[in-house]
C-alpha cells in the first residue's frame, strides 16, 4: 500500500458495496456493484466493472475491459484491447480503445453461470452439470491467481482503516497501512502493518512479523517467533514465541502463554503459563 495506490503482484477482487480510498494498480482487476475506488485503476490483464460502480480517476488497461451499466469514470478509459461497455456510461475524459468496441450491458459472470446452468439442469443434464462446476471451478482459480486480493463484500479501505465485515487474511511479504477491524485476523509472515489490530474473535500472528500499534481482541492472541509489536495486547488469552517481541503491555484474562523453542513438540499443559 503506498501513499495514493495498492499495488499487487496478482490480480484484486472487489465485492459489491465497498468503498477503497486509493488507486488499484494490478493484473487483473474485478470490481462488484456499487463499488467506489478513489483513484486510477492500472492493469495489465483484463477489467471487470459492475453497474453502478464510480471510479475517481483513469481507467487504463493492457488487455480487454467490460464495463457495465450507469458506471462512472472521472477520467480517460484507455484500453488496449476491446471494449465492451453498457449504455449510460459516463466518462469524462473521453476513451481510447485499439480494438472492437460493442456498446451493451455485459452481463454479470455470476448471472451468466446461473442462467447456464438452470438451463442444463432444465434438460436434465446433471453429468454436463458436474462437468462444467468443474471445468469453472478451475478456469476461475486460473483466472484469478493465488496471490490474489479479495475484499469482501461491503468492505472499506482507506488510509486510516482496513474495515471487514468478516475475517481478514493476510498472506506474506505485504506491507499495509490502516487499522484493521475485523471479526477475525489470519497474518502470514514478514507482513509489515502501520495501524493497530481490533478483532471480535482470534488474531493468528505468523512469523516476523512487524505491527506498528496495539492489538485489542475478545478471543486469542496468538504470535509466532520473530514477530514485534510495537503497542500493547489486550486479549481473552495471549500465546506467544519466547522470541516475539510486545513492547507494550500484555493483558489476558485468560492467561499468557510463553512458547519456548524447545517446547513447540510439548502439549498446552506443559508450557509455562503465567496467569494475570
Amino acid at each position: 500500500m503506498e501513499e495514493r495506490n495498492i499495488v499487487l503482484d496478482g490480480d484484486i477482487v472487489v465485492g459489491n458495496h465497498s468503498d477503497i480510498r486509493y488507486g488499484i494498480i494490478a493484473n487483473a482487476a474485478i470490481l462488484g456493484e456499487r463499488v467506489e475506488v478513489s483513484g486510477d485503476i492500472v492493469a495489465s490483464s483484463d477489467i471487470r466493472i459492475d453497474i453502478w460502480s464510480h471510479i475517481g480517476g483513469n481507467v487504463k488497461t493492457k488487455k480487454n475491459a467490460y464495463i457495465g451499466e450507469f458506471v462512472t469514470i472521472d477520467g480517460r478509459l484507455v484500453v488496449k484491447g476491446d471494449l465492451d461497455i453498457g449504455n449510460d456510461v459516463k466518462i469524462s475524459s473521453g476513451f481510447e480503445a485499439k480494438g472492437w468496441i460493442v456498446v451493451r450491458n455485459p452481463i454479470p459472470v455470476i448471472a451468466y453461470l446461473f442462467l447456464y446452468l438452470t438451463e442444463l439442469l432444465r434438460m436434465g443434464k446433471d453429468e454436463e452439470v458436474e462437468k462444467a462446476l468443474d471445468e469453472l471451478f478451475d478456469e476461475e482459480i486460473e483466472t484469478i491467481g493465488s496471490a490474489a486480493m479479495i475484499v469482501p463484500n461491503g468492505s472499506k479501505i482507506s488510509i486510516d482503516s482496513i474495515r471487514v465485515p468478516s475475517t481478514a487474511t493476510i498472506g506474506n511479504n505485504c506491507r499495509l497501512v490502516g487499522n484493521i477491524r475485523a471479526s477475525m485476523l489470519e497474518m502470514g509472515k514478514n507482513t509489515t502493518l502501520y495501524g493497530s489490530i481490533r478483532t471480535l474473535t482470534n488474531v493468528d500472528l505468523g512469523e516476523d512479523n512487524i505491527i506498528h500499534g496495539n492489538i485489542v481482541s475478545r478471543g486469542d492472541v496468538y504470535i509466532n517467533k520473530g514477530t514485534h509489536v510495537l503497542g500493547e495486547i489486550n486479549a481473552n488469552s495471549i500465546k506467544i514465541h519466547e522470541s516475539a517481541r510486545v513492547d507494550g503491555v500484555m493483558r489476558a484474562s485468560g492467561g499468557i502463554v510463553f512458547v519456548r523453542e524447545e517446547d513447540r513438540t510439548l502439549n498446552e499443559n506443559e508450557l509455562m503459563t503465567l496467569d494475570i
